[in-house]
Parts: C-alpha cells; sequence; structure tokens
C-alpha cells in the first residue's frame, strides 16, 4: 500500500530484442565494497530493490531504447543497476559513467512523483 509513485525515464544504450517491453526486476543491492560507490546484486546480503519498466520508444539509427521505470523501493543506483546488470535489462544508461558508458550528462529523470497530503488527504 505505497503513497508515493515515482516515474523515470531512462534511455537506454541499445535496443530490446526479444524481451518483453514490460516487466519487473527484482534483484536485492548490496554495496560493492571494493568498488565504491557501486552497488552490486547480492542475493545472500542484498537489500530488496523492486523495478517496474516499460519501454516507451525504440530509435533504430542511433540504437538507443527510452524507457519508462517505476521503483517499488528506492535503493541506492536501483535504476542504474536494473539497467545494466545482466538479470535486469543488460542495457546500460546513457551516459552512466559506473554501470555503462560515460556521455555527456546521465539520461535518467525523475518526471513524476504523486503523493498523499498529509494534512488535505489528497493526491
Amino acid at each position: 500500500n505505497r503513497t508515493v509513485k515515482k516515474r523515470y525515464t531512462a534511455l537506454l544504450e541499445g535496443l530490446f530484442d526479444n524481451r518483453e517491453e514490460k516487466g519487473f526486476i527484482d534483484l536485492p543491492l548490496a554495496l560493492d565494497y571494493l568498488n565504491r560507490p557501486m552497488q552490486k546484486v547480492d542475493y545472500n546480503e542484498g537489500k530488496a530493490a523492486q523495478t517496474f519498466y516499460e519501454v516507451v520508444d525504440t530509435d533504430l539509427e542511433k540504437n538507443r531504447t527510452k524507457v519508462h521505470f517505476y521503483p517499488r523501493t528506492g535503493r541506492t543506483h536501483q535504476l542504474r543497476v536494473h539497467a545494466a546488470h545482466e538479470q535486469g535489462l543488460n542495457i546500460p544508461i546513457v551516459g552512466d559513467d559506473i554501470y555503462g558508458q560515460r556521455d555527456e550528462r546521465l539520461h535518467l529523470h525523475a518526471d513524476f512523483i504523486e503523493f498523499l497530503h498529509p494534512v488535505t488527504n489528497k493526491t
């Protein structure tokens, strides 16, 4: 029963080949102590990290995919790891200098938030 809904838009460094255009990523994350500030998928020590995603657009000429991410949890680097990791989307976000390749900027943007106001009780 979450009262905060968030949507992020990201541009990925590749195309979705034979994957579902909507889905759910459930990969637990933990700090990679030897490679700070990186996070790693860790089924033993990691904390729950869950993200819904959907493909919004593809650019065949530039070999890029635009997606919306809807995180259920809020772990450090969650969307970046879920995009880049081989058990996630296996396509890093454009400009992700930690899990992908450096570019002018990171193409990950928070573009929607909805929450229940504690005083007015309105969204």
